[in-house]
């Protein structure tokens, strides 16, 4: 059911607990803040969300924002935010309480449901709100939303670096394991086996003896496909859960070198294979993001996943279109050579950064090598923001901001 708003009330048992607008400043900027957030709005937007006429009233919106927004600026993890709650008053104001609270507001596992239930639509929601809480604070400047800098980048998954022979072992430890949950007795699980082949396919290509290494591999993927076979003759209608470590074991053992669409990791098969022509790390493993920040201030204004790995001129389209939903229209984009042969159409002036010195306007060249300035930008953002990049996720208020 939708969220109630929380009474202010005074109760009797409230003559002992402390006031919040006795302990904390009203000049601090989280105080003001939440002056400034439009948390009217962000009920009737989240509220949608809910059954109007079943089951118990949710959570305050007020409250599930405010921990997001502390949680992206803080870089903390859902239990991390709960617990610091109940020791920063100025946590609280933001959250909307009126008397210090001691006991934490909700369980932490009540954030990732809600961050299911708003989706993607829901986090540019969080961003937009963020922007348009800047431009009533002056902290965004409304000139600075008329330039803006696009580029693309990679948002990693924590996995192991993919090579063949650590693909087939995790696989047929993985199916081992569901196996043995589900009391299929296997003919071999190859623990042992499959365990020191793995040790010393790594030995072996240390040393460059590849021959010696690549027969290791073709070991690791035979044991892989008995353990796959014998699953099948000993349970012919899998559950759901185990049909889908079928399928994915089943892409690692028929891969080949030229193949595309590669399983690079059981637990995450969506990871995809990215080159962004870095010299230090030639092969990215994730989700390519696109990111938009002004050109001033180094706002961030938008950000979305890109599945698939397109061509960055490609997402244009897209991207500038979200940056009109979050913020406004931009007068300008600034983009890098990647997006050569974007195809866009539309009412923004589209600048690709060719290094033209002498060939070009000297107020347009002096943006363009302001597009620059959005590579520092995403270093921050997914070094000290790394779930605000996840594009169900966005930065808290002014996170992502640079200077």
């Amino acid at each position: 059911m939708k969220p109630r708003r929380p009474s202010i009330e005074d109760r009797q048992g409230d003559w002992f607990r402390v006031e919040l607008c006795r302990i904390v400043d009203p000049g601090h900027p989280m105080v003001k803040l939440a002056q400034a957030v439009d948390w009217d709005r962000m009920d009737e937007v989240f509220g949608a969300t809910f059954c109007p006429d079943n089951g118990r009233p949710g959570v305050s919106t007020r409250l599930m924002v405010s921990l997001h927004f502390l949680k992206y600026t803080h870089n903390a993890s859902d239990e991390q935010v709960v617990a610091a709650w109940t020791e920063n008053p100025y946590w609280q104001v933001l959250s909307g309480m009126k008397w210090f609270e001691h006991e934490p507001p909700i369980d932490p596992s009540s954030m990732t449901w809600w961050r299911k239930r708003v989706g993607e639509a829901g986090a540019e929601e969080l961003l937009k709100e963020s922007i348009q809480a800047g431009l009533k604070m002056d902290a965004v400047k409304t000139f600075q939303l008329k330039r803006v800098n696009v580029d693309t980048t990679v948002q990693e998954k924590d996995i192991r670096f993919p090579t063949d022979a650590r693909l087939y072992d995790r696989a047929r430890v993985r199916l081992v394991k569901a196996a043995k949950d589900r009391g299929i007795v296997l003919r071999q699980s190859y623990a042992r086996k499959g365990k020191a082949l793995v040790i010393m396919q790594g030995h072996y290509s240390h040393a460059r003896q590849m021959k010696r290494a690549a027969r290791c591999t073709r070991q690791l993927k035979t044991f892989l496909g008995r353990v796959i076979r014998d699953i099948e003759r000993k349970d012919p209608n899998p559950d759901p859960e185990l049909l889908s470590l079928l399928d994915i074991a089943r892409r690692i053992h028929a891969r080949q070198r030229k193949d595309k669409n590669k399983v690079y990791s059981v637990h995450a098969p969506e990871v995809e294979c990215i080159s962004k022509g870095k010299a230090h790390k030639r092969y990215e493993f994730g989700c390519k993001v696109s990111v938009a920040a002004t050109s001033r201030g180094g706002w961030f204004v938008g950000a979305m996943a890109l599945h698939g790995n397109p061509y960055d001129g490609h997402t244009l389209d897209r991207a500038l279109s979200q940056v009109e939903r979050i913020a406004r229209q931009p007068e300008h984009v600034f983009v890098d050579m990647g997006y050569r042969g974007h195809g866009y159409e539309g009412d923004v002036e589209v600048h690709v950064d060719k290094r033209r010195r002498g060939r070009t306007a000297k107020s347009l060249w002096r943006w363009m090598k302001r597009r620059a300035a959005i590579e520092p930008g995403i270093g921050h953002l997914k070094q000290e923001h790394p779930n605000a990049v996840d594009l169900r996720l966005f930065p808290g208020p002014f996170a992502g901001a640079t200077s």
